[in-house]
């Protein structure tokens, strides 16, 4: 346990796993520097799909339902996991943008694993989201959909 500048006691370890910032840790823009990584991914997904795909992503919640098709698409070709895991990762990280932009979140970062922080506190697994939808059991749109829901509740 250590005391915080204003006296409160805090666990470092536990706000450590809870991914919580280190004060002043942002990067240029004001966005907390645990975006970094992801916004890269995203990023990448994005120009990769452009390029590739010739498939348009403007960080909609509405074109969550393309990436979702393109997972579809990639587990009903029977691609094996290890070829698209870095394209799930920046897909997943492209979901968990459009859920920072649409409700106003941030991402946190511990131990190389990224989660979004939704106003309301909720934490969200955007990247793990993407392998679930490989995987057949789950969906980045519905993820968008539930996170801004729990946001306008």
């Amino acid at each position: 346990m250590t005391q915080d500048a204003t006296g409160v006691a805090t666990d470092a370890v536990t706000d450590a796993v809870a991914g919580a910032p280190a004060p002043g840790q942002t990067q240029p823009g004001g966005r907390p520097s645990a975006a970094a990584k992801p916004a890269r991914w995203a990023a990448d997904a994005v120009s990769a799909l452009r390029e590739g795909a010739r498939l348009h992503l403007d960080y909609s919640a509405r074109s969550l339902w393309r990436v979702d098709r393109v997972i579809d698409e990639l587990r009903r070709e029977d691609t094996p996991y290890g070829a698209v895991e870095n394209v799930l990762r920046g897909l997943g990280a492209y979901g968990g943008e459009v859920i920072v932009r649409e409700t106003g979140g941030e991402w946190w970062a511990t131990g190389g694993d990224h989660w979004v922080r939704t106003p309301d506190g909720r934490l969200w697994d955007p990247v793990d989201e993407a392998r679930r939808c490989f995987g057949g059991h789950g969906s980045l749109r519905l993820l968008c959909r539930d996170a801004t829901l729990t946001e306008r509740a």
